[in-house]
């Protein structure tokens, strides 16, 4: 295949979410201090975050694991061009049978859905508890989560994502609950800026929307040009300033 039978996919993002490069190195940095030595990523994707902190923390360990072969790949190369493939592994499996050990930082970052087959809300209490027993003792974990930042109408849940619902998340006292319910206590609690969503969002569709530019008549031109709008309809038309995310760096009560 050449690189113009199907669009490239989400080449144009750094991190696979809302989460620009001086909030990363913020992170990174808290992260850092606490001198890790060993970093688990759950539903990592590519790992970009899980890379900075083993490139800052010099001899700790890493291992990433997730579904996605594609984007699993991506992070091996990326650890290879950085000197870090020998200090890191990535795992193609699901959260619930990757056989992990527990770390000194366990990264989450929009992939709570993961550990429970329960429906939204209710998957991010037993999250939580599952990244409860995934932590050592004096280690960190740094929770991305979505939230409603305020309750959405009607007119934008009808443009979001198939069966939208308001009760779908919680709103960001509610994670914070849920976090120290869980045995936490929350050392630093921050959300995705409007900048952020916009680059993310951008970022998500550039691919695609450069590839339909220089192939509008490509076999595969209508069904990606059809799938872009509709995730650009239910971005500006729907979860745009409504759906936020929280990133919450947590700390393990003894």
């Amino acid at each position: 295949m050449t690189g113009t039978d199907t669009p490239p996919r989400l080449t144009q993002l750094t991190f696979c979410g809302p989460l620009s490069e001086a909030r990363a190195e913020q992170i990174v940095g808290r992260l850092a201090r606490a001198s890790p030595a060993r970093v688990l990523d759950i539903g990592c994707g590519w790992g970009e975050l899980m890379l900075r902190v083993l490139d800052a923390v010099p001899g700790a360990r890493g291992v990433g694991v997730d579904l996605n072969a594609e984007d699993l790949a991506r992070g091996r190369a990326n650890a290879r061009a950085r000197g870090l493939e020998s200090r890191v592994e990535f795992i193609e499996k699901s959260a619930t049978e990757a056989g992990y050990e527990p770390a000194d930082v366990v990264l989450c970052l929009g992939a709570s859905h993961v550990f429970s087959d329960a429906s939204a809300p209710p998957h991010t209490a037993e999250a939580l508890a599952a990244l409860r027993r995934s932590v050592r003792p004096g280690g960190r974990v740094l929770l991305a989560e979505g939230f409603w930042q305020r309750t959405p109408t009607s007119a934008e849940l009808a443009v979001m994502w198939p069966d939208a619902r308001a009760d779908e998340y919680h709103d960001l006292a509610g994670i914070a609950d849920l976090a120290v319910s869980a045995g936490f206590r929350p050392a630093w609690t921050e959300t995705a800026g409007d900048d952020e969503w916009e680059h993310f969002e951008s970022g998500y569709l550039a691919d695609v929307e450069e590839w339909l530019a220089a192939h509008p008549g490509h076999p595969l031109a209508q069904e990606t040009r059809e799938r872009a709008d509709r995730h650009r309809e239910s971005w500006l038309r729907g979860y745009r300033g409504v759906l936020g995310m929280a990133y919450l760096t947590l700390v393990p009560v003894d």
